[in-house]
Parts: C-alpha cells; sequence; structure tokens
C-alpha cells in the first residue's frame, strides 16, 4: 500500500491543535486520524494503516516519548515527530526525543509549513 494513501495519526491531548493539524493536513492532501492519548491510540484498530505519527511529549497518562519507546520495542516502526509546548533550554527533551528514534521535534507554536515540511520528507509528497 502506498504510503500517501495511509493515514498520519496525531496524538495529542489539545483538542483544537488535533483538529487543525488534521485541518492542514487534509488541506495538502493527506489523510489523518486524532487521538487525545496514548491509550487511545494503543486501543485503534487502525494502528496498522499509519504512516507518519505526530505525537505530543506530555501527554496524561502515558507520555509521548513512553508511548514511543513501547511502539519500538514491539517493532512498530513508524515515522514521529514529537512535538511540545515546554521549554528545553538545556536541550534535554530533545536528546530523548532523538534518542528514541524522532525524526523532528517541533516546539509548539511552529507555523503550518515547518509541519508539513517534516510530514513530506517523511512521507512523500
Amino acid at each position: 500500500m502506498e504510503r500517501r494513501s495511509l493515514y498520519i495519526a496525531i496524538v495529542d491531548d489539545e483538542p483544537s491543535l488535533r483538529e487543525a493539524i488534521k485541518g492542514l493536513l487534509g488541506s495538502a492532501g493527506f489523510r489523518a486520524l486524532t487521538f487525545a492519548s496514548a491509550e487511545e491510540f494503543l486501543n485503534s484498530t487502525e494502528r496498522d494503516q499509519i504512516a507518519f505519527l505526530i505525537l505530543d511529549i506530555r501527554l496524561p497518562g502515558m507520555s509521548g516519548l513512553d508511548l514511543q519507546r513501547h511502539l519500538a520495542a514491539t517493532g512498530y516502526d513508524v515515522p514521529v515527530a514529537f512535538v511540545t509546548s515546554h521549554d528545553d533550554r538545556d536541550g534535554r527533551v530533545r536528546a530523548q526525543a532523538l534518542e528514541a528514534g524522532a525524526v523532528a521535534l517541533l516546539p509548539k507554536p511552529f507555523s503550518d509549513e515547518q509541519l508539513l515540511t517534516v510530514v513530506k520528507s517523511a512521507v512523500g509528497g
């Protein structure tokens, strides 16, 4: 199956941000699914149809970093871009995200262009 025909998953606890990203991706020709938590994503029946994951680092319950580590440990190999609204002056969060295999770490607020560049480089288009 072509990666472009698959979904981009957005896991973030902010409903307005999830919907804004979904709308942006839709306007660029991508299909997106949204999830309010890591647990909701893990329980999804669409997990095998995900080509790319946009993941908030800080989520209620299981964190985004913990979700990425869990997915990697279970052989779930999908590129991840982390997003965060938390200040990272010492670079610790960035180092953890990249160590976990992230293709990007975008600080909130990020521009539409920044996000689309990351998505397009990971899935094509």
